[in-house]
């Protein structure tokens, strides 16, 4: 029997391996950390557990497709609930906004915020609703940019009327033409963030997210986001599907031609495979020459992501005024974003973002606690006096905690983790700590993303945030899926058995 390696097991990694073991290849997965996940990961500490990673779930039903593969009832393994509150906005203006699951509750919330808001939320999800339907299964279902992907009935749809994406405005401008008052404007330009782009730049295309978390929903697992990570895994095993920690790939060996891969190294041996699937930051894979090619040029020179500075806080006691999700936004959005990717440096009046999942499960704090996960947007790592800035921003975000929340955390932080650029990189091998690899701060980053398959190198396939679709759970698992289709077509044109 053919059998496949797959290079790191995050998320794509793992779900790109059940797949392909689904389809009757053999299948092993190298990870170079001690647990599987990748950025989705979990810390405990002194009766504290805290999700490291993504924090927010759309679209369970990927995760769900990957038990019903193996012939498997979802809830037996992983549960998960609705959100009847999205997340709950504080602006530096005292004003606050409690966004419900319910779009045309949350268009009537608005309106009793902002003279005109509910018909402007209304129309702007219609909108939405209608990009995601017409570009979703183009841009994030199948292979792109490929030939077959402008032909089909997407890609022909958009091509007669390229208006459908609305290329030619910034997310922030569109959403200046699209609400009166500033602060819906900030708030819809924050959907940007999801995958470390700037809202001033990248192309008001990305307003489909809105689309996701207000009219699909927005969820979370009964046991944490770790959850995904951890049953997945466990699928993988129960599978037969190998994982071997601790095991970092040093080479991805071609074949003399350089139009095949041959296997992989690690720990200096060799061993064979038939295939690989990569699920390494594409930018680490080529610039730590894993792989002996140069990058496509079309993706050279893209310009990265942002990353984070996020705090794991162990509080004590119970804040009511706060949600699961939380944001605490800056008076100055623009200068906010021109520091992250202009200056590369922290903003001193950030937008914070507070996850308390402790709030939905209560183990995961000991009683009369809470687990607090303070999040800043941050650059990519270059060096920056990292020790100097993380040190400020705690003052700054603390600050904002006290003034935006009426919340002073004085004497009651009780346990205290930190991770960023830096530790991302260490840790995830995401390159200069980047979160989602290239940002989308152009009208082209869409059609400029690493593909799945690199032409020339018949048995080689990329996974994982940084190629196509994109970051993120859900594209993750899109990506995992455009893999397994193509290994699968491959099969057939090789007949590999």
């Amino acid at each position: 029997m053919a059998e496949i390696a797959i290079i790191g097991a995050g998320i794509a990694g793992l779900a790109a391996a059940i797949r392909i073991r689904a389809q009757g290849f053999d299948v092993q997965v190298f990870e170079k950390e001690g647990s599987p996940g990748g950025k989705v990961m979990e810390w405990r500490r002194n009766g504290f557990r805290f999700d490291l990673g993504p924090s927010l779930l759309t679209q369970p039903d990927r995760v769900e497709e990957l038990f019903h593969l193996a012939g498997e009832d979802p809830p037996k393994h992983f549960r998960y609930q609705r959100l009847d509150t999205v997340c709950h906005y504080f602006w530096p203006d005292g004003s606050t906004l409690e966004v419900p699951d319910d779009p045309a509750l949350f268009a009537r919330r608005v309106g009793q915020l902002a003279d005109g808001g509910s018909a402007e939320v209304e129309r702007y999800l219609e909108e939405a609703a209608l990009l995601y339907e017409t570009a979703g299964p183009l841009f994030l279902e199948r292979p792109f940019p490929t030939r077959e992907a402008l032909m089909s009935s997407q890609g022909q749809k958009i091509g007669r009327n390229p208006m459908l994406l609305d290329p030619f405005f910034s997310m922030h401008g569109r959403n200046r033409r699209s609400f009166s008052d500033p602060r819906i404007v900030q708030l819809f330009d924050r959907y940007a963030t999801y995958n470390g782009s700037n809202p001033y730049k990248a192309p008001a295309t990305l307003k489909m997210i809105a689309h996701l978390e207000h009219a699909m929903g927005a969820y979370f697992p009964d046991q944490g986001m770790y959850s995904i990570a951890r049953e997945l895994s466990a699928l993988a095993l129960r599978m037969g599907v190998i994982i071997n920690l601790n095991s970092p790939v040093e080479k991805i060996l071609t074949a003399n031609d350089g139009k095949s891969v041959r296997g992989i190294r690690v720990g200096g041996k060799e061993l064979k495979f038939d295939g690989v699937v990569s699920d390494v930051d594409i930018n680490t894979l080529y610039l730590n020459k894993m792989l002996s090619v140069r990058r496509p040029l079309l993706g050279r020179h893209q310009k990265l992501s942002s990353s984070a500075l996020i705090f794991y806080w162990g509080v004590k006691g119970h804040y009511p005024s706060l949600d699961l999700h939380n944001i605490l936004f800056s008076q100055d959005y623009q200068r906010e974003f021109d520091y992250l990717f202009r200056q590369k440096t922290l903003y001193s009046d950030p937008t914070v973002y507070l996850f308390i999942s402790s709030k939905r499960i209560s183990t995961d704090a000991p009683e009369g606690h809470e687990n607090w996960f303070a999040m800043i947007n941050a650059p990519e790592n270059l060096g920056q006096d990292w020790d100097q800035l993380i040190k400020q921003a705690r003052e700054n975000i603390l600050m904002k905690i006290r003034t935006i929340a009426n919340i002073d955390l004085a004497g009651n932080v009780v346990l205290e983790h930190v991770e960023n650029p830096r530790t991302i990189e260490a840790r995830t091998g995401s390159w200069h700590g980047s979160l989602y690899g290239a940002s989308s701060n152009s009208r082209m980053s869409a059609f400029s993303r690493h593909p799945n398959h690199r032409r020339g190198i018949e048995n080689l396939w990329f996974t994982g945030g940084s190629v196509h679709p994109g970051g993120g759970i859900p594209l993750c698992l899109a990506g995992a899926s455009i893999v397994s289709e193509q290994i699968a077509q491959y099969r057939i044109n090789q007949r590999i058995k």
